[in-house]
């Protein structure tokens, strides 16, 4: 019985009430429970980040755009230094929805500020992505002139098309992404979290000869013809980027696996060769499987 009063005490069903109110994203019933629960217990250690996600609530209502770059970038931070780390201890696992709404409102009011980069992250598409509504990421990143020449917005859109339609759609945009920018290939191939996009990654890590850092991602697209030779189409579907000799690589070996399945083992000689000359390490991966 006394463990029973203790775990229904006053400041616990305050604190619990003021979390439902939250829940149900009812700011003023949240409000009014918060002052209450302050006046009881003012030394409750939750009370601080309780007020933010109740702030939080509040200033959503604000629909006004972005005056500018500036303002969205203060309104970024504000969730992610703030909002989201007290979303996260005082609403556990449904944190992550009850923040969506919160980067959906931010995007749509800054749906008129153009992609800048020298503010690579405060744009919409980027917004739209932490919502999760991978539709209308992809279409403000397409809004972007040349998005598919620049590192931020075809990541995003890589990152759109992947949760929309699977990692097979979104294989021509990650090799272009690997060749434009490997840094940025990599941290999205770990927001991804894709079990076989995992897999080849870790084997790559461990198998493929290069310099050891992340530069090497450029030849991962290569490699993983070594590996899954079935993704030739898929990837031979990647536009034209820096012709680099990493990108180079990746198309002789879509070559060299149309000539090997439509057994022109007379022209294998001089591609094989080419591959040798660019990369003896990536040669000797397509090799051991030959």
């Amino acid at each position: 019985m006394q463990l029973d009063i203790f775990d229904h005490s006053r400041d616990i069903m305050l604190r619990n009430d003021v979390v439902h109110a939250l829940q149900r994203r009812d700011a003023v019933g949240a409000r009014e429970t918060w002052q209450a629960l302050a006046e009881d217990f003012p030394r409750d250690d939750t009370l601080g980040p309780l007020a933010v996600l109740i702030d939080a609530l509040e200033s959503h209502a604000a629909s006004t755009p972005f005056r500018d770059h500036d303002a969205l970038r203060a309104a970024r931070q504000l969730i992610d230094d703030q909002i989201a780390p007290a979303a996260r201890r005082l609403l556990g696992d449904v944190a992550a929805a009850w923040l969506a709404p919160l980067w959906r409102h931010a995007a749509q009011r800054a749906a008129g500020l153009p992609f800048r980069p020298d503010h690579v992250d405060d744009h919409a598409a980027a917004l739209w992505l932490r919502a999760e509504d991978w539709p209308t990421a992809a279409q403000a990143a397409a809004a972007i002139e040349s998005w598919r020449r620049i590192p931020a917005p075809l990541a995003w859109m890589a990152h759109a098309r992947c949760c929309m339609d699977g990692l097979d759609d979104a294989w021509p945009l990650l090799a272009e992404l690997a060749w434009l920018a490997p840094a940025r290939f990599e941290a999205l191939a770990r927001r991804l979290t894709d079990p076989s996009l995992d897999k080849l990654r870790k084997q790559f890590d461990a198998g493929f000869e290069g310099h050891g850092d992340v530069d090497d991602l450029a030849w991962f697209p290569a490699w993983v013809l070594t590996q899954k030779a079935g993704l030739a189409r898929l990837l031979s579907l990647a536009q034209p980027q820096r012709h680099s000799e990493a990108e180079r690589a990746m198309r002789l070996l879509v070559e060299l696996i149309g000539l090997e399945r439509q057994g022109r083992h007379h022209e294998l000689i001089d591609k094989r060769k080419s591959l040798r000359d660019l990369h003896g390490g990536l040669y000797a991966a397509y090799m051991e499987s030959r």
